[in-house]
């Protein structure tokens, strides 16, 4: 190994974390260590980070392994008792330069996992991290604006492996943002645990960007809670083209009781309040969704609600999990639907999603539609929807191409006359 390697498990928040971790390491001249960056989201993706660092420690036998992240964060001592693992860090920890650079068999400190629910400065770690430069080979970038979450969904152990929430301050936001641009990012997104939650305004800090970074061309942004998207945010909607016509909402269920049972904060109308009002502001508007299949105590009937909200919703895009039970959460200790159930509803629930992907992707054949090109031949349009090229193109580059054909996910894009 000739640079620090970082393998990114889960969410978009995970992605810039790596960076942050990618430039301490290098900065620090670590050439011999592999960091993971995992995820808890549900007991496959825990199950999925032991399996990655076995696989790596196989193919990189003389590098140190180094295990951070959400799941490092709830269980330190299971990543430290695997043969492969050199060392544990935990999220305060994987942003701290000092503490990569560190070597732990010198201390005898192989797990390094501070209590993060104790934190409450404003994101203080994140100020004093270095802007990011660099995402490798993406030509999308992330940047943070905030950090934690104050809720307590009954399924969700994130705010215990995040801690609260805080957020980084709109200057340094809007710094970060013009060091992408210069750097030749021209789509930047979002992220952060509960952006909708950002102390500033979530709109406010958006509308800022756009307005200070106008080398910028498109800005995503990445869940958001359907309880608590602000004014500014939909004025934006209506009135940025540059704010990408592309939202993915937080949404769990569609089934009022089920809502109630999950500690979520909206209800299936107001939902429905939300897609309307962003398709009046901008009728072109898709949306995306993260659904749970099979929560404890899901009768049929109300599993068939959400079913039918992703076609009452018009929902193009889901992210479907059978529920999992993580441990300690109040969702742990209801009645459990079987496994098997779990799985038929999410199978379900994905089907229902591809008609509705397949419907969208065929109102765009024939459609002019402007792709940001990521690899030699693939890219994505404002909508997100990935379009496969006939012809070669530099990564960066926007290309307009006429939709020529539909796949299961994806358009085939030709050049202009």
């Amino acid at each position: 190994m000739t640079s620090p390697k970082v393998v990114t498990l889960g969410c978009r928040l995970n992605a810039f974390e790596s960076e942050v971790i990618r430039e301490h390491a290098m900065a620090a001249g670590l050439t011999d260590t592999v960091f993971v960056n995992t995820c808890t989201v549900t007991a496959e993706a825990e199950r999925q980070a032991r399996q990655t660092i076995r696989k790596l420690a196989r193919e990189n036998p003389d590098a140190r392994i180094v295990v951070t992240g959400c799941a490092a964060q709830l269980g330190a001592d299971k990543f430290a008792a695997m043969p492969e693992v050199d060392r544990v860090i935990g999220n305060i920890e994987k942003m701290d330069a000092a503490k990569i650079a560190e070597n732990p068999a010198a201390k005898g400190e192989a797990v390094q996992v501070g209590d993060i629910m104790t934190i409450r400065e404003t994101a203080g770690h994140l100020i004093d991290t270095p802007l990011i430069s660099n995402f490798g080979e993406r030509t999308r970038a992330f940047v943070q604006i905030q950090q934690g979450c104050d809720h307590r969904c009954t399924f969700c152990i994130i705010p215990f492996a995040r801690g609260p929430n805080r957020g980084v301050e709109p200057a340094r936001i809007v710094e970060q943002a013009r060091v992408l641009a210069d750097r030749g990012f021209s789509e930047v997104v979002l992220t952060g645990v509960d952006i909708c939650s950002y102390d500033h305004g979530l709109g406010s800090v958006a509308a800022q960007i756009l307005k200070e970074v106008p080398q910028i061309r498109r800005l995503r942004l990445s869940s958001l809670d359907p309880a608590a998207v602000d004014e500014k945010l939909f004025a934006l909607l209506a009135e940025e083209e540059r704010l990408m016509p592309h939202l993915h909402l937080s949404l769990q269920a569609a089934d009022d009781m089920v809502l109630k049972r999950m500690k979520r904060r909206h209800t299936r109308d107001d939902a429905g309040k939300l897609v309307a009002r962003a398709r009046a502001l901008r009728p072109d508007v898709v949306f995306g969704a993260d659904l749970i299949a099979g929560f404890p105590t899901e009768t049929d009937e109300m599993f068939e609600n959400t079913l039918a909200a992703v076609d009452e919703l018009g929902l193009t895009f889901l992210h479907v999990f059978p529920f999992s039970a993580r441990p300690d959460t109040p969702a742990a200790k209801m009645p459990q639907v079987p496994g098997n159930v779990r799985k038929e509803r999410a199978a379900a629930l994905r089907a229902a999603g591809e008609v509705n992907l397949a419907r969208y992707l065929q109102t765009q054949v024939g459609q002019d539609v402007e792709v940001l090109v990521e690899t030699g031949r693939e890219g994505h349009t404002p909508h997100y929807v990935r379009v496969k090229l006939d012809f070669d193109a530099e990564p960066g580059d926007f290309v307009t191409v006429r939709a020529n054909g539909a796949g299961n996910d994806h358009l085939t894009g030709t050049k202009m006359a």
